[in-house]
């Protein structure tokens, strides 16, 4: 956004471009992946060979298994528990059944990488497009784990009466691995959405949160209970890790489904003729890509996108339709009336009341109306986009997009945000807009 901008009505923390990531995010992290894979490979095979096969074969199968039943969460967010759990468990072992296990942390990084490589075969020759950069933080985060523990490990006596101090480090190292995971997928997500770095950091932080702390509860129980149990540790601690992968990946799929029925819905509007087709998929995509500039957090985006989806499902109660469905020209009366009812319909599904509200106070002012005071942020996005689309509708002609961008601008004193306004002109101004 432009310094012009007015950031009166846009919440705190969200104004400003400081907290933008700038540049190739996700090449660096495929490129520093594969130095660091290709590093490890050739140093292992050709200067070291690999300490203790066994150990290295089985951890390296569970890894490969993990990385083949990855699942993918909501925020298209790529994990893969077991693999990840199991490569971590590997870089903390430090004794099998009582025998001292000596590998270095570069057999670590080359067993896993060779692991990954080949759970990611499967989804290759089906025709699945590999998603690198995830691939590669996975990698280069269980390469900064053995990397960081193997260096002050050797410091500690697993065997004698400082034995705690493993597992004080591995909890630190687990928690620091999570952070440092966060904060790189926070980076590639911002890059991807074009949103606040500092936002994306808080997003990742409590999309990862629950996941993360199994992965690394998992790999350390394997670690210590290998000392006893040997390698049969692995099948006993993967089971619970299992269940729990069950858990997230139906928990994602009742998300997902959500989401596709709510798309589902916001289409009754354009199959019974009164808006035109493709109306609300650009309004919602549109809204996305102005929260994401405006620096809202994830859950504010989704439930932006449910009422971006359904803004104009109080249509259906109108005797007659209003010309292509544009409520930008109808009298305030009407757009009150519509909204109301469409917040109304919302409600009845009784869990999606922030939405419902969202919708309500759409066609409100940008200061508000009444003791209510100014409108949700995402009312006020409801507001631009839906009027921008209204007026230009599929039409990719600039001129007439500059004429309805100046339109919305000569209204900001009165009806439109002028921050959401110049956000989306901002939106618009992308070499690659994508809404």
């Amino acid at each position: 956004m432009t310094d012009s901008v007015s950031t009166a009505r846009v919440p705190q923390g969200v104004r400003g471009g400081q907290w933008r990531t700038v540049g190739p995010t996700r090449p660096l992290l495929i490129g520093a992946a594969l130095l660091v894979a290709t590093g490890s490979l050739l140093w292992t095979t050709a200067a070291t060979g690999f300490e203790h096969p066994r150990v290295a074969l089985a951890f390296g199968i569970l890894v490969s298994l993990g990385e083949f039943a990855r699942i993918t969460l909501p925020g298209h967010r790529e994990v893969a528990p077991i693999a990840s759990a199991s490569a971590m468990a590997y870089a903390f072992l430090f004794t099998i059944g009582n025998d001292p296990v000596t590998h270095s942390a570069w057999q670590v990084i080359a067993v896993v990488a060779v692991g990954l490589a080949l759970g990611e075969l499967p989804h290759i020759m089906v025709g699945r497009v590999p998603r690198w950069g995830d691939l590669a933080r996975r990698l280069l985060n269980v390469s900064a784990v053995v990397l960081v523990f193997k260096s002050l490990a050797a410091a500690v006596d697993q065997d004698g009466p400082l034995w705690w101090l493993s597992l004080v480090l591995m909890a630190v190292v687990v928690v620091a691995a999570w952070a440092l995971d966060s904060v790189a997928a926070a980076a590639v997500r911002a890059d991807r959405l074009r949103t606040r770095f500092r936002v994306a950091v808080l997003d990742e932080m409590r999309a990862q949160l629950a996941i993360g702390m199994a992965i690394g509860a998992s790999a350390i129980l394997m670690a210590l209970s290998a000392h006893v149990m040997g390698l049969t540790a692995l099948l006993v601690f993967t089971a619970p890790l299992l269940v729990t992968q069950v858990a997230f990946r139906r928990y994602a799929e009742i998300r997902l489904t959500y989401l596709q029925t709510v798309r589902a819905l916001s289409r009754v509007t354009e199959v019974g003729g009164y808006v035109e087709t493709g109306h609300s998929r650009r309004v919602s995509g549109l809204s996305q890509a102005i929260g994401c500039e405006l620096g809202m957090p994830e859950s504010d985006l989704l439930e932006l996108e449910y009422a971006a989806l359904m803004h104009d499902i109080g249509q259906l109660s109108l005797r007659d339709p209003i010309p292509s469905g544009a409520t930008v020209l109808a009298s305030p009366r009407e757009q009150r009336r519509i909204a109301e009812l469409g917040s109304a319909i919302i409600r009845e599904t009784g869990v999606l009341d922030s939405v419902a509200e969202l919708v309500r106070r759409q066609c409100e002012p940008a200061a508000g109306c009444g003791d209510d005071g100014p409108p949700p942020l995402g009312s006020r996005i409801i507001k631009v986009t839906n009027a921008f689309d209204d007026l230009v509708g599929e039409s990719k002609d600039r001129d007439r997009t500059e004429a309805v961008l100046q339109r919305l601008r000569m209204d900001t004193d009165r009806e439109y945000d002028h921050a959401v306004v110049e956000a989306l002109a901002a939106v618009l101004n992308r070499p690659a807009a994508r809404w």
